[in-house]
């Protein structure tokens, strides 16, 4: 992976999480608690683990390491959950600006949430991280059908065709 890529795959991510928080910011609060079963068990749950999760990985690159998810994780209000997103994701930015390719090839030491350490390939995290909030955003898809309410397509194909231009 480049460091162009890995820019790439970062900026998918950002687009595509704006994708599921604008249907997100359509439903009640009723609608964003309703228990549909699923990794998570609401739309809000599942939104909520995303930027969470998006947050604790940030804190990996910056080299930290929680040993929880932050308080907010419960949290179902969207607009600071997006404020905070978008925090997340201009921090992801400044960090991966100044980095070169030879740079994603260099671990990262780290401790998981249970306290196991850990180490790898600055690529191979950037890669699981958009891996990762493409599998919720998938949960999220089936969640928000579940509702009643049309998904957003967050393909990585309809990226290339509509947001990379």
């Amino acid at each position: 992976m480049t460091i162009d890529e890995a820019r790439d795959l970062i900026a998918f991510n950002k687009w595509a999480n704006g994708l599921v928080f604008d249907v997100a910011s359509s439903l009640s609060e009723e609608q964003l608690r309703h228990v549909i079963p699923s990794s998570f068990p609401s739309v809000g749950a599942t939104v909520a683990h995303i930027v969470s999760t998006e947050w604790v990985w940030l804190q990996r690159f910056l080299g930290d390491s929680p040993d929880r998810f932050p308080t907010w994780v419960t949290s179902t209000d969207l607009p600071a959950l997006r404020s905070l997103l978008t925090t997340i994701e201009s921090d992801r930015e400044a960090f991966l600006a100044p980095l070169t390719d030879a740079d994603l090839e260099r671990p990262i030491s780290y401790r998981t949430l249970a306290g196991q350490p850990r180490e790898d390939r600055l690529g191979d995290v950037v890669r699981h991280v958009v891996n990762h909030s493409t599998y919720h955003r998938g949960q999220a898809a089936t969640q928000f059908r579940q509702l009643g309410i049309a998904p957003p397509g967050t393909d990585f194909i309809l990226y290339v065709w509509n947001a990379r231009r």
